[in-house]
């Protein structure tokens, strides 16, 4: 399948089943808005349309802990001192709220953001976008007018271009053999990728090309910085469950295997250039799960605010369950790095 398009009906079945991986996304993060975990004016918005059952008080967690530790390190990224202008690049974007959230929280913030992701999910995204309850939200909260005459829509209705938000229908299997390159992509500009449970479900040689097309597409001295977000440890017994329960539903996390711990997931970003460079900037990776953020990232008075919204019992399902997804990011490019290095990790610098 590398770089090819799906022709068998196995490969086009695999890929709605991926495609369908978005709605469990926004209905895990439906639930924990509404359930106070999460402050996402957006989502009711563009998510599910039907109603959404709330998910267990671990999901929920799990899914605050996910969401806070991928914007965390957004933040620092975009408070690093090179060039004030900076640029995103969401692979797999689905209905993800995060670029309106963050014009909701630095609304004069400059920033050209990617979103990357199968024609089906685009198109249905920029039907909500244009919708007139989104688009007055995202003018009122966030600023953002999806109406104004620089926001253009191709008439299949897959691909939106504005001069800040950019939505591209591209499979990623695709894109390091396909020309011309992304619309509107500078590569000059300081870049966070963002692979939030994205790259997992793709063959693994694929998920390198990937990132190695990145990774060449930006010269050494752009700083380039990359978040990725996926499971870990299957080969114990919840591993093994957790899999098994995937596979039931037609999901295959195809790089799992490949990069199974913490270790094999600082080793691939390393393998890939976040690490330091010959040309003096700097640079380098680190690692941790979910547990550990939630132990290490989360202030005290915040836990206790988390703790008091529902009652959970299944405390050692939790920590279980948050051992095995982890949060992985490197960075390379750098002249100064202390915001990078400041973030907890349990790998010394």
């Amino acid at each position: 399948m590398a770089g090819a398009t799906p022709t068998t009906a196995k490969e086009i079945q695999h890929d709605a089943i991926v495609q369908n991986t978005d709605h469990d996304a926004a209905t895990s993060r439906l639930s924990a808005v509404d359930a106070g975990y999460l402050e996402d004016p957006f989502a009711h918005l563009i998510g599910p349309s039907e109603g959404v059952s709330r998910r267990l008080p671990l999901m929920n967690r799990g899914t605050y802990v996910r969401t806070t530790g991928i914007d965390r390190i957004v933040d620092a990224f975009l408070s690093a001192p090179e060039n004030p202008h900076k640029q995103i690049i969401s692979l797999g974007a689905g209905s993800d709220t995060r670029y309106f959230r963050l014009k909701q929280a630095r609304r004069n913030v400059a920033i050209t953001y990617h979103e990357i992701d199968f024609a089906a999910n685009t198109r249905r995204k920029i039907s909500h976008l244009r919708s007139p309850t989104f688009s007055v939200a995202a003018k009122t909260l966030a600023g953002i007018d999806m109406r104004a005459q620089e926001v253009d829509i191709s008439e299949d209705g897959t691909t939106l271009t504005s001069p800040e938000y950019i939505i591209h229908p591209r499979d990623l299997r695709q894109l390091p053999h396909q020309q011309p390159g992304l619309t509107g992509l500078d590569t000059s500009l300081p870049t966070l990728i963002i692979s939030e449970c994205c790259l997992i479900y793709l063959p693994p040689d694929d998920a390198d090309a990937v990132l190695q097309y990145f990774s060449n597409l930006f010269p050494s001295g752009t700083p380039l910085a990359i978040v990725i977000y996926e499971p870990i440890r299957p080969h114990d017994s919840f591993g093994r469950t957790m899999v098994n329960n995937l596979m039931n539903r037609g999901i295959q996390l195809q790089t799992l295997v490949k990069y199974a711990d913490l270790a094999e997931q600082r080793i691939r970003l390393e393998r890939h250039g976040f690490q330091n460079s010959t040309a003096g900037t700097l640079g380098g990776s680190r690692s941790v799960d979910i547990d550990f953020i939630w132990r290490e990232w989360v202030e005290a008075s915040e836990k206790e605010r988390i703790e008091g919204l529902e009652w959970m019992d299944e405390v050692e399902e939790f920590v279980l369950l948050a051992k095995h997804y982890c949060i992985s990011w490197g960075w390379r490019g750098y002249n100064e790095d202390g915001h990078w290095r400041s973030l907890p990790s349990a790998i010394p610098p």
